[in-house]
């Protein structure tokens, strides 16, 4: 089993890091890595600092890792020193506190599956990814307070955010700081970063827009095809 986590000791703190892949080999259907996580989480106690890099992964994992993260008696910092995009930004939401590096980004999406069979098996994967979805809107909502109507607005579009606008909506708490004096420190970055948040649908709908034939009669075959070259 190769393991996404590794665990250490700073101090009085114990430091959790998640890095890569969320359960790229298995957690699904499997007994072993989500024991084995667990058992290493409350084999210890106190405060947990949490270090988190991931472009996400198992949704299943995730939400049994924010369940147990949200168990642990101590206080659990989440630091996202890169990025927590997908099923990880899932499991951020269970930080007591939340902080981001200002360079870093966090991405919210609607959940994603493969499915073959018939029209039936397809009915099923469509109501399991909205059962899935509103899951983890749940978790969403605990964290940020957005309405639901707004966090699904939000996944539906795959909208990407930097560490201000995480802020500005909640999933993230404050900026990571380091010991560098204030001028050549974040107070800088607080005065003259912009928050920013990338909607790959609001994108795609404003690309189609502009590449929208002028003339009638264009069939809407050549703007999918237009679109698919400029993608590629």
């Amino acid at each position: 089993m190769r393991k996404f986590w590794a665990w250490a000791r700073e101090d009085n703190t114990r430091v959790l890091t998640i890095d890569g892949v969320i359960a790229e080999e298995s957690w699904f259907d499997d007994d072993v890595t989500p024991a084995t996580f667990r058992a290493e989480l409350f084999a210890g106690e106190g405060d947990v600092t949490l270090w988190l890099n991931s472009p996400g992964g198992d949704c299943v994992a995730a939400s049994q890792i924010y369940a147990m993260l949200m168990d642990y008696r101590g206080n659990i910092t989440v630091k996202i020193d890169g990025l927590a995009a997908s099923a990880a930004s899932v499991i951020a939401m269970a930080g007591t506190k939340v902080l981001m590096a200002p360079t870093a980004m966090l991405m919210v999406h609607n959940p994603l599956t493969v499915a073959i069979g018939d029209s039936d098996e397809m009915k099923k994967a469509i109501d399991m990814l909205g059962e899935f979805k509103e899951s983890i809107i749940n978790a969403y909502e605990i964290k940020t307070g957005l309405s639901r109507v707004k966090l699904s607005h939000l996944m539906d579009g795959e909208t990407w955010m930097n560490a201000k606008k995480a802020i500005e909506l909640g999933f993230a708490d404050g900026l990571l700081e380091d010991e560098k004096p204030p001028a050549v420190g974040l107070a800088a970055f607080g005065a003259a970063a912009d928050s920013l948040i990338f909607s790959r649908r609001t994108a795609t709908n404003s690309l189609l827009a502009k590449i929208k034939p002028k003339q009638p009669g264009v069939p809407a075959a050549s703007l999918e095809q237009r679109l698919h070259l400029i993608q590629h």
